[in-house]
């Protein structure tokens, strides 16, 4: 089942001489419970792609469908909502909460939407990436590690259709780098979700189901993935 697609995606920036084709056309799926890793250099594309992908940024021309809904089609308030209860997000700033602790941090999205966190499936998800000990914890007293940890048990909790990981270990040593992608596979399969991950790291990309390049604002390789058993 395709859960993420984009047709002839486009993002322009300028015009004449000075027009720069961030994204040049881009078409790709993505099954449901995939974890897909896009890979380029920088200016490739691969940041820009991920903007359009969880709707943070509108293309020039095209279409992103992410769960059956063209997210383009919808206004902006409309798509603020979908993007809060169908996309999560990991970034490699981990962009936690500073003056609320680890439990307050993961299931603050759910909070903000008026909804009631499903405690069982949090405490799966908290048991999982190693946190029960760091509950009360604020951000500043956790590792990187950790705080990724916390960034991963966030964008699961809201149960979302997709996660979109920005670099994820980018701030991380190369040991919890190892550790952090591990999980992100581990959760991948325990809970059937959805990842597409952003780098420019070989090895990183490697524990993907499949690997997507994009080169020139243009997908060369990996761009149309395969059914799921």
């Amino acid at each position: 089942m395709v859960i993420l697609s984009t047709q002839n995606l486009k993002k322009i920036y300028g015009s004449g001489e000075s027009e720069v084709r961030a994204l040049d056309g881009v078409d790709m799926t993505v099954q449901k419970g995939e974890f897909a890793a896009v890979i380029g250099t920088s200016g490739s594309g691969k940041s820009t792609l991920l903007h359009m992908l969880g709707g943070l940024d509108r293309p020039t021309q095209g279409r992103v469908t992410v769960d059956g809904q063209d997210i383009f089609s919808l206004k902006e308030e409309a798509l603020t909502i979908f993007r809060r209860r169908r996309i999560g997000f990991v970034f490699q700033n981990y962009n936690l909460v500073p003056v609320l602790n680890v439990y307050e941090n993961i299931v603050l999205p759910i909070q903000l939407d008026g909804g009631t966190a499903d405690r069982q499936y949090i405490d799966g998800i908290i048991e999982t990436l190693g946190l029960q000990k760091k509950l009360k914890n604020l951000p500043n007293q956790l590792s990187g590690g950790q705080q990724q940890r916390v960034a991963i048990a966030r964008a699961l909790a809201c149960k979302p259709a997709i996660i979109l990981a920005d670099e994820p270990t980018g701030n991380l040593d190369s040991k919890t780098s190892q550790d952090v992608l591990g999980l992100l596979r581990i959760t991948s399969q325990k809970y059937v979700q959805t990842i597409v991950m952003i780098t420019h790291n070989e090895e990183a990309a490697q524990l993907a189901d499949r690997i997507i390049r994009i080169e020139d604002g243009r997908i060369v390789t990996g761009g149309t993935g395969g059914e799921r058993a």
